[in-house]
């Protein structure tokens, strides 16, 4: 018998909290901008889905029309779009080079696109994609409850993903030390560049199939591959 962890957004709720307390805060017209500096890390917190993009300069800019409030603590700023009534169901945030990204969404998806930095992407009922994104050395972080998740082109140092109900596919544009792709009803997937290392590799499903073509022997111990999923298959390869 299997025990299954379940994908906690209290847990990202709890963090979160902890980044607000003693933070200053204050309500911004549409469309207002905050300056990130290099190494800044910005928390997006919305009751909808988000788009995340790059932005051109040192701001974090956000769609025009779609109310918000900031707060922050140290190098921390934190992009609060919670509204009520109707509200843009994806609105878009630039996001300056050299930010570490953190977003915490619920009933709608998160896409990402060509941000160059960590990622740490939560939401529920939707789809977390992510295309072009990370960086060497930085962390990706990447889950959902009821929905896929789906990356493609991404650099990092650690990569984990995780939901209950879809499908986890990673698509690296180098080979990460340490990968995870974690699901309840679906398939777990990784691709890694065809020059990738060799990888200790777990691969387990309880009813469906394992496609694991990616080199075991001589394996460091720091780098490390891990599919599950429950009913689905698991496959892992070389591009």
């Amino acid at each position: 018998m299997r025990t299954v962890t379940a994908v906690a957004s209290c847990a990202a709720g709890l963090a979160l909290a902890s980044v607000l307390v003693g933070c200053g805060d204050s309500p911004t017209a549409p469309g207002d901008l905050r300056s990130a500096a290099s190494g800044t890390r910005l928390v997006v917190t919305t009751g909808n889905g988000l788009r995340l993009r790059p932005t051109d300069g040192d701001r974090v800019t956000v769609d025009d029309g779609v109310g918000h409030r900031w707060s922050h603590r140290d190098h921390t700023w934190v992009l609060d779009l919670t509204c009520e009534g109707q509200c843009p169901r994806m609105p878009r945030v630039g996001v300056p080079d050299d930010t570490a990204v953190t977003v915490v969404a619920r009933n709608a998806g998160i896409d990402a696109a060509g941000i160059p930095g960590a990622l740490d992407l939560t939401t529920v009922n939707g789809d977390v994609t992510v295309a072009d994104s990370g960086a060497d050395g930085a962390a990706v972080r990447l889950t959902t409850r009821n929905g896929s998740v789906r990356a493609t082109g991404v650099r990092a140092r650690s990569l984990a993903a995780e939901t209950e109900n879809g499908d986890v596919a990673l698509d690296c544009a180098d080979a990460p030390r340490r990968l995870s792709a974690t699901t309840v009803n679906g398939t777990a997937s990784a691709v890694l560049p065809h020059d990738a290392p060799a990888y200790r590799t777990t691969a387990a499903t309880d009813n469906g199939h394992s496609f694991v073509s990616v080199p075991a022997e001589g394996a460091s111990a720091g780098r490390t591959l891990t599919l599950s999923t429950v009913n689905g298959d698991v496959r892992a390869r070389r591009d």
